[in-house]
C-alpha cells in the first residue's frame, strides 16, 4: 500500500527541483536583475506551494532554499527552506493559486519593455501574430497595488479572469504570468517581455495595425490546439 505520507514528499521534493530549475530561466531571459522576480508552483495533490526566498541570488538558489507554503501563504514548519523569509510576493501568489484551482503556477518579473508598458498603464495591443498564437488578444493592465498582503493578488485575479491572456502588467509594477504549469507560466512571462519588445519597436516606426479579431480567435485556437507535438498545442 502506497504511503500518502512518503507520496506528498515526494511530491514536494519534485516541485522544489522543478521551481529551482526555472528560476533559472527568469535571468537567462534577461527577465530579472540581482534578486528580484520569483516563481511558484504549486505541489500536486495538496494545497501547499513552493516559491523562491526572498533576497538569494539567482547563482545561489537550489531545491533546498525553495519554500514551501500552504495555501494562506505561510511557511510550513520544519520543512527544508523554512529558516528562510519567502518571497515578498507571496500573498499574490497566494491567492492566485487559492482563487484560480486551473493555476498551477505563477511568475513575477520586472522585464524592462513589458514593465515600461506597465509604467504607462497602457495595455500592449495585438498587433503581432505571436501574441493572438500565446495571448488571445491584448494584455491587459492590473490596477495599482504595493507589495505586503494579498492586494496584488486580488488585482491580477480580478484582471485575468475570464481573459485570454494569461500575463497581466501591474500598473507601475510589472508582470504576473500564470499557467497550468510553473514551466507554462515562465514561457508566458519570456513570450510577454519579447512582445513588449517588438511592439515598442513598432510604435517607433509609427502605429501599428491591430489584428482583426476573427484572426486573432483563428491563431489563438490553432495554436492552443494545432501547434506542436501534443494537446496541449504551443505550450511547453
Amino acid at each position: 500500500m502506497t504511503d500518502p505520507t512518503q507520496e506528498i514528499a515526494r511530491a514536494v521534493d519534485a516541485t522544489r527541483e522543478e521551481v529551482a530549475a526555472l528560476h533559472a530561466e527568469l535571468p537567462r531571459n534577461g527577465l530579472v536583475v540581482w534578486t528580484s522576480g520569483n516563481v511558484s508552483a504549486r505541489v500536486p495533490g495538496t494545497d501547499m506551494f513552493v516559491i523562491k526566498p526572498s533576497g538569494v541570488r539567482y547563482e545561489d538558489l537550489t531545491a533546498d532554499t525553495m519554500v514551501l507554503c500552504d495555501r494562506s501563504g505561510s511557511v510550513v514548519p520544519g520543512s527544508a527552506g523554512s529558516d528562510k523569509h519567502p518571497s515578498s510576493d507571496t500573498a499574490a501568489h497566494a491567492y492566485v493559486l487559492r482563487e484560480m484551482p486551473e493555476v498551477g503556477g505563477v511568475v513575477h518579473t520586472h522585464s524592462p519593455y513589458a514593465t515600461a508598458w506597465a509604467a504607462r498603464r497602457q495595455p500592449i495591443p495585438c498587433v503581432i501574430t505571436a501574441m493572438a498564437d500565446e495571448f488571445g488578444g491584448e494584455i491587459p493592465v492590473g490596477p495599482f497595488a504595493t507589495i505586503g498582503d494579498d492586494s496584488i493578488g486580488r488585482g491580477i485575479v480580478e484582471t485575468l479572469a475570464g481573459h485570454r491572456s494569461r500575463a497581466v502588467l501591474m500598473a507601475n509594477h510589472g508582470v504576473f504570468t500564470i499557467g497550468p504549469s510553473a514551466a507554462d507560466a515562465v514561457k508566458a512571462a519570456v513570450m510577454c517581455e519579447d512582445v513588449a519588445r517588438t511592439v515598442h519597436l513598432a510604435f517607433q516606426l509609427g502605429t501599428p495595425v491591430e489584428i482583426p479579431q476573427d484572426s486573432v480567435d483563428a491563431l489563438f485556437d490553432r495554436y492552443q490546439h494545432i501547434y506542436g507535438q501534443d494537446s496541449q498545442g504551443g505550450r511547453p
